[in-house]
């Protein structure tokens, strides 16, 4: 068939049968269902008019979804009334240019008669025909007005902003057109995130899931097919490809956790909080043999402190690294009242400043909400003290970092019923930057859960080998004449007064001090 300046509409499925070219180089053949699906979906009126102006491909994930969603664009393109425009809109998590966007050029540079007939730049396609696809980001004002036939959006529950919203709006379809429709390829989403596409689920469904009144079944009931106005609506939980294989999900039952699977692998609507931990795999992470380290100078830790001075707990936990293995240090915690609140000086203070001593302290990272003061007074005593502050992003970054070291067993831990209590309580939040503790729906106090996330993702977050300087100073009168720890005695960096007078050469009136290179290049 000569695609060049055609004009009478082609069926879907024949054009895919003709033209789609997988990346192996071997012709795309659609299953059964999917021909079944795309037929009835797409099916043109005696008038050339499709019933439907809004099509869901729902399925799990690895259905080919994106695939169906980036042929239904090229033959679009090439076969239903040019000239035409297209528009693929990216949702808030894509990073540049959409993957249908990128599947639907792959499938016409693939095929040497589509290919003839397209110019093609890394987010326009132009057909010879006149008809472009264009490729657009979640910036709804640009689209204001547009005049599109074919508007194409994946994976839309996770068009959750305001901007993805308005967007969806902007590129409703245009009356004025004899067809302008909306194709949607997603899996479900979030219960009370995913907004957008919730509520266009819940015109099929009640809040128990079953299938409302007045919906149609088109197909049966051997299909999971709905319509309702001119709404079609394919939304399935069982997978159907020959790849997804039992054990490709045995393996990712045992890899996700329950709500990611059910949401991902059976394409259910989740609660996105859950409990952080899964407690089996905590225990996993516990070595009965193990214990906490005891005091070495050579031993490098990294800490992180979690304070409150009249009600939540604080804690103090400290990790250090073992080959590829993280493992739980010396750590403490503190119940304030209002009666007697935190005394931080006497308490966290003393404790960050006794692990100084006895370690080899290569950071401090805390919230500034509580611990400014203090902070400031550990650096002045040489510690070396990293602000990190509990936002959005800093709480999802360490939680997932942690989540990921009790899941992966890269987290080695001695036996304590208290911390083991606290992650029993943790809340997990699943977003799509990754998994967040949720500190306030917390029902017991989890400070010591969130300074070991902080602890852990310094630890992980570090490369290599820290880097530590050791070099002597002059003293006037066996005391320090200036820099940070002026007047502090050898004793204090760690060192006996052999070793100090080892490692200064054996000349009176010096001592060594060890620190981070960082901590050098900022103080001096």
């Amino acid at each position: 068939m000569k695609i060049k300046k055609q004009t009478k509409m082609v069926d879907l499925v024949q054009f895919v049968d003709r033209f789609a070219i997988c990346e192996d180089g071997q012709p795309l053949r659609l299953e059964e269902h999917q021909r079944r699906i795309l037929t009835e979906a797409f099916k043109f009126g005696k008038d050339d008019r499709l019933k439907y102006r809004t099509i869901i491909y729902s399925a799990p994930k690895k259905s080919g979804k994106t695939a169906i969603n980036s042929l239904v664009v090229d033959w679009w393109s090439f076969c239903v009334q040019p000239p035409d425009e297209i528009i693929i809109a990216s949702n808030d998590l894509d990073q540049a240019v959409s993957r249908v966007y990128d599947a639907a050029r792959g499938f016409i540079e693939r095929n040497p008669a589509l290919r003839a007939e397209a110019h093609i730049t890394r987010n326009l396609i132009t057909l010879d025909n006149g008809t472009t696809i264009k490729a657009i980001p979640s910036d709804y004002a640009g689209e204001a007005g547009a005049n599109q036939g074919l508007a194409s959006f994946d994976e839309l529950w996770g068009f959750m902003s305001e901007r993805s919203r308005r967007l969806y709006e902007e590129l409703t379809p245009v009356p004025t057109r004899k067809n302008s429709i909306r194709f949607i390829s997603t899996y479900a989403g979030w219960e009370n995130e995913s907004v957008l596409l919730e509520e266009i689920y819940n015109r099929i469904f009640d809040k128990q899931g079953n299938v409302k009144p007045g919906v149609n079944r088109p197909l049966g009931e051997d299909l999971p097919v709905y319509t309702v106005g001119d709404l079609f609506m394919y939304w399935d939980h069982i997978p159907k490809m020959s790849w997804q294989t039992p054990e490709y999900y045995a393996s990712q039952r045992a890899d996700l956790r329950l709500n990611t699977y059910l949401r991902l692998h059976e394409n259910r609507w989740v609660s996105n909080e859950s409990s952080f931990f899964e407690m089996d795999q905590w225990d996993a992470c516990v070595d009965p043999d193990f214990r906490p380290p005891l005091p070495s100078p050579r031993l490098q830790l990294w800490v992180g402190a979690d304070a409150s001075t009249k009600k939540d707990r604080s804690a103090v936990v400290s990790v250090y690294r073992d080959g590829n293995m993280v493992c739980l240090g010396p750590f403490t915690t503190w119940q304030p009242t209002k009666i007697k609140p935190m005394d931080l000086e006497e308490s966290m203070e003393a404790y960050i400043k006794m692990l100084s001593r006895n370690y080899e302290v290569i950071e401090v990272r805390y919230d500034p909400f509580q611990f400014h003061r203090s902070a400031t007074t550990l650096l002045k005593d040489g510690i070396n003290m990293v602000e990190f502050p509990q936002t959005v992003g800093n709480l999802t970054d360490m939680g997932q970092c942690l989540f990921d070291a009790v899941k992966h067993q890269s987290l080695k831990l001695y036996a304590d019923a208290d911390m083991r209590k606290e992650a029993s309580f943790a809340v997990g939040k699943e977003t799509p930057r990754g998994m967040r503790i949720v500190k306030e729906k917390a029902s017991h106090k989890i400070d010591a859960i969130i300074a070991l996330a902080m602890a852990t993702h310094a630890a992980s977050t570090t490369p290599g080998e820290v880097e530590v300087w050791e070099m002597p100073f002059a003293t006037a009168g066996g005391g320090r004449s200036s820099g940070v720890g002026a007047g502090r005695s050898p004793g204090d960096f760690r060192y006996s007064n052999d070793q100090v007078q080892n490692l200064a050469g054996g000349k009176e009136g010096f001592y060594v001090r060890r620190e981070p290179k960082e901590v050098w290049d900022r103080d001096w």
